[in-house]
């Protein structure tokens, strides 16, 4: 049987309902907590678990995993961890490949497709650059899953699934939280110009906060510049009294940019890593929001090998959300260990 017709034959298979959906993703939890061999990072958690045999018994293949992830991005260092530790498990080739560049992310995914892998993981932080190269890898019989950003778009591009946290959701949570604390004009920090799923996040802010929401562009590629913008618009209006970033790696730039206007805004942000952990635990930074994403990456592939040989579709088909979460102070110490293990 060719891979295509293997692929079209899946698709009808038996789909996971929402209650075993939910089953599903709780074990995978406790199993991503459990996994985890107290590792700092990704290579020496994989180097700890491929040392083992692999825990299933089905044949080896090879699946590709394409983000738009920059350079030293902490977040998607803890996707890449969470799906090597499933490809391991899975008795999986697992190849991992980057771009911020949305034309050279798509080159990528063709380059996966040229390689031959028998399923493809990717982000649509662009959608409309990667919906020709998703679109020839699903009509190679390349089962393909999205991660991340582009939920809206996975199912048109022909994904047979989309993990990650619903963007607009994320923000109308956030924007509840603001209200909460009282907060009456925020500012929200977009880093990547054409990034949908930041622009998603801000528009949910603006949907459910009481206050004042404005956006502030800035060079996610330049922290100075970042930092200097934040400060000029904190000097500007000292009326702002919140500050969200749309990533861990800005919140401290955010912290000094407010201590250099002399400003009392509130910094939180969306995501985490271990230094917004230690943030949240000494108050400089009032709340972060987990999106999960070792949790994206171990069920990415997970969904992949339950697709190839038991039929089952997580989901259904429909988004499988592994976020928003708030957390505060009061989760930072038990954060703070698994941050450091890059499971969270």
């Amino acid at each position: 049987m060719s891979r295509l017709e293997r692929f079209r034959g899946n698709r009808t298979g038996v789909r996971a309902t929402r209650a075993v959906m939910a089953a599903v993703v709780l074990a995978s939890v406790g199993l991503a907590g459990c996994s985890s061999t107290g590792g700092k990072r990704a290579e020496e958690q994989r180097n700890a678990t491929v040392g083992g045999e692999a825990g299933v018994g089905t044949p080896r293949w090879k699946i590709a995993m394409v983000s738009h992830s920059g350079e030293g991005d902490t977040f998607w260092d803890i996707v890449q961890s969470g799906a090597e530790q499933a490809a391991a498990k899975d008795n999986i080739e697992f190849l991992y490949s980057h771009d911020k560049e949305a034309g050279r992310q798509a080159q990528l995914v063709q380059a996966a497709i040229d390689n031959d892998v028998d399923g493809l993981i990717v982000s649509l932080a662009k959608p409309d650059a990667m919906k020709g190269a998703v679109k020839k890898a699903v009509k190679a019989g390349i089962p393909v899953v999205t991660i991340n950003s582009g939920q809206d778009k996975s199912k048109e591009f022909g994904a047979l699934a989309h993990l990650g946290q619903d963007e607009v959701l994320a923000g109308e949570a956030v924007g509840r939280e603001l209200n909460e604390r009282g907060r009456k004009k925020a500012i929200c920090v977009l880093h990547e110009q054409g990034n949908v799923g930041h622009e998603e996040r801000c528009r949910g802010v603006e949907k459910t906060f009481d206050g004042k929401v404005r956006n502030l562009h800035v060079d996610g590629t330049n922290m100075p510049a970042v930092e200097s913008s934040i400060e000029a618009e904190l000097q500007s209006d000292s009326k702002v009294d919140s500050v969200l970033t749309l990533g861990a790696p800005f919140a401290p730039t955010a912290v000094k940019a407010a201590e250099g206007a002399g400003s009392k805004a509130e910094i939180s942000t969306f995501d985490l890593n271990d230094q917004a952990a230690t943030a949240l635990k000494d108050g400089s930074l009032g709340f972060a929001v987990d999106q999960q994403p070792y949790l994206q990456g171990y069920e990415a592939v997970d969904l992949l090998w339950l697709q190839r040989y038991n039929a089952n579709m997580l989901g259904g088909g429909e988004p499988v959300l592994t976020g928003p979460q708030i957390l505060t102070k009061k989760d930072a110490s038990t954060l703070q260990k698994y941050t450091k293990r890059g499971t969270r």
